[in-house]
Parts: structure tokens; sequence; C-alpha cells
């Protein structure tokens, strides 16, 4: 019942508040738990804060180290999803020598296979309701993350409406 997010992220984005706000990019995730009950699966997350921590469902929270060694991974996470899915993807949640065009790019991230698995198993599986993807700053002499982010978006919709 209700409605949960899955968010594909470097960066969990749990703090209750940073530079005197409560609504900015490193607390998004927290207003969206409060907002859903707690029903926010993060994947592909490699960057935290300590004060986040207290924030953190391990059963809900995919690190990118962990994911690399459970095969398991994407049926997990989609476990923890209720039947009404919104789906948010930061594209730094990619590794950055794949995705260098985001304002924080972290190493080791996930491929787009990765991505692309749970993405489908989620669309498969759950009604998603709405999605986004955030975080690509052009670089005019690498186009290629322009397109990987166009053709992300291009695979989400055919995998909802197939």
């Amino acid at each position: 019942p209700g409605l949960s997010v899955l968010h594909l992220d470097a960066h969990s984005d749990r703090r209750d508040r940073y530079e005197g706000s409560r609504f900015n990019h490193a607390c998004v995730m927290a207003r969206a738990q409060e907002t859903v009950d707690g029903r926010v699966v993060s994947a592909g997350i490699r960057s935290m804060d300590a004060s986040e921590l207290p924030a953190v469902d391990p059963r809900r929270m995919f690190f990118a180290h962990r994911i690399r060694r459970d095969p398991d991974w994407v049926l997990k996470a989609v476990r923890q999803l209720t039947g009404d899915v919104y789906i948010t993807v930061d594209l730094d949640v990619f590794d950055s020598g794949l995705m260098p065009s985001t304002g924080t790019p972290e190493p080791g991230g996930l491929d787009w296979y990765q991505v692309t698995d749970l993405l489908r198993e989620t669309c498969a599986r759950k009604n998603v309701v709405g999605l986004d993807v955030v975080e690509l700053c052009p670089n005019k002499a690498n186009r290629a993350p322009d397109f990987l982010a166009a053709k992300l978006v291009f695979k989400m919709l055919s995998y909802k409406f197939r």
C-alpha cells in the first residue's frame, strides 16, 4: 500500500539540514522518507555523511561496493518497494568514467547494465507512477554523457510502456 521511491544515486541525500536549510540537494531523500513513511529504496550509494546513518534502513540501502558482490541485489531491492513506485535517477549513480558530466562525480559507481537491470525489473514488477533523471552537467568537449542520459530516459519509458 502507498507510494515508495526508488532512488539511484552516488549520495544518500538524507541529511536533515545542509547549509542551514532542510530543502536542498543533500536533504531531498530525508524529505522523501517523511512523505512516503520511510519507503525509500536507494541503490548505488557510495558517499554519505555520518549524520545520515540514523535515517538509513539497511534493508533499503544498496551500497555500490556490496552490489558488486551480490548477484541477487536487484530482486532484493525490488522486493522492498510497494506496488506504486516513483523512480529518481541522479546520473552520478553511474561510475564517473562512464558519466563524468555531473556536478558531484564519485568513483566506483554502477555500470549501464546494473542500472538498467534494476529499472527493467522494477517496471516489470511494480506500477511506476513517475520518474526523473537529474544532474546532467553537459560538457561540449564530451557529448557521450548527454546521449547516455537521453538513452536512459528512453529505456525507462520503454520498460514502463512495453
